[in-house]
């Protein structure tokens, strides 16, 4: 209840009312023990666990040995998990295993010692898929001194770094392309006297030994030909003409290539195109190139072995999304990262230029579109093309 002071100033109190006896004479005793300072305290609480709650930015509160105790419903949407799958489990799940043992070590013997942490982590969600925060992370410390716990406060930044990252490879690609041309000039014009003195030389030797080391400087030369003709490709403006087109057809046409290598003899495609989607803008011959060359590394990620590629194409939106996925050995999280760069390949040496991806990449984003990978390794890889609607 309530009373007022002497200076009629009001104040909280907790009462008290006993009964009291002494010998035929009965008492009543009233207690009022002042509580404005705990009402205070009850106050401040109240208001900073509707804060914490219903703030955007995902936080977590953890008990001195690291186990959280509680996250709000936002750390609940940005990590993928339930509340009760995160209470009393350690952040640890979160981890994306970027940062070596030396790194969390460092981090737990600053915030033991009483210190504040901020730092850019990249974590990763229920799903697998990786999310970025500013993260800050604040010691809890009791009237002793004594650190009972941490708040984690994250500001979830993943947005940000999709758009850092597609910067950085859409600057990288036009400094490439336009170095890509020269390269491909400078080592054309050598190229072509070399392949023209190897086909004198054939003609002028009669040498067995002799013919044997010159078709293998002819493959050699047909290898460098074929990387410089993509690079060309890549680097110069595209002379076909826009289209309205059909995905379908272009997936199709794309499969009639592949499918009948000898790769794939043991290999169960399966087709599931949705009939009901709208014609793109696209050049269908580049598009086309795109689906080889994805089809393609599909078939050689099951190294001939029997498996299966799935191909679906649905509509998002005001986009067309095309997936293409196989049972194969799969994509290691270092190689994920870097898939799109040119000649980056997995491949053995004189097996793959790593262009293609490269390549594909650079003709999507032309279209205004985007290629998504997802891959776990042992498990198989997913290669989403993403293409927008025009006039929707």
């Amino acid at each position: 209840m309530k009373l007022f002071r002497a200076d009629r100033s009001v104040f909280d109190v907790e009462v008290q009312i006993k009964a009291l006896q002494s010998g035929k004479v009965k008492y009543t005793v009233l207690l009022a023990k002042d509580i404005t300072d705990r009402k205070q305290k009850e106050l401040d609480l109240l208001r900073f666990s509707n804060v914490i709650h219903h703030t955007i930015n995902p936080i977590q509160i953890t008990d001195a040995t690291g186990n959280m105790v509680y996250v709000n419903p936002a750390f609940e949407r940005v990590s993928g998990y339930s509340r009760e799958e995160l209470i009393g489990a350690n952040p640890s799940i979160l981890r994306s295993g970027k940062y070596g043992k030396q790194f969390w070590k460092d981090v737990w013997g600053h915030i033991l010692a009483g210190n504040v942490w901020r730092g850019q982590l990249e974590n990763k969600r229920k799903d697998g898929k990786p999310f970025y925060s500013d993260l800050v992370i604040s010691p809890i410390v009791d009237d002793r001194g004594a650190v009972v716990g941490f708040l984690g406060a994250h500001r979830d930044i993943t947005d940000q770094k999709v758009l850092e990252q597609q910067l950085v490879r859409s600057q990288k690609m036009e400094s490439i392309g336009t170095l890509a041309a020269g390269i491909a000039h400078e080592v054309g014009n050598p190229l072509t006297s070399i392949s023209s003195l190897v086909q004198v030389i054939e003609r002028t030797t009669s040498d067995a030994s002799a013919k044997e080391k010159l078709d293998l400087i002819k493959s050699q030369i047909n290898r460098i030909t074929h990387i410089i003709r993509e690079l060309v490709d890549f680097s110069r403006p595209t002379t076909h003409t826009v289209q309205p087109s059909n995905i379908n057809q272009v997936v199709k046409d794309a499969m009639n290539i592949v499918q009948y290598g000898k790769k794939v003899k043991d290999i169960v495609f399966d087709i599931k195109l949705d009939d009901n989607l709208p014609h793109l803008e696209i050049v269908p011959d580049q598009l086309q190139q795109v689906f080889i060359n994805i089809l393609i590394n599909a078939v050689d990620s099951l190294d001939g072995r029997s498996g299966t590629i799935n191909i679906q194409s649905e509509r998002r939106d005001n986009a067309i999304a095309v997936l293409i996925s196989d049972s194969g050995k799969g994509i290691a999280g270092e190689d994920l990262d870097v898939i799109f760069e040119p000649f980056y390949t997995t491949k053995e040496v004189g097996k793959g230029t790593g262009l293609g991806l490269w390549v594909s990449y650079g003709i999507v984003k032309n279209f205004h579109g985007d290629i998504e990978v997802e891959s776990e390794p042992g498990k198989g890889t997913t290669f989403t093309v993403v293409l927008p609607v025009k006039g929707t």
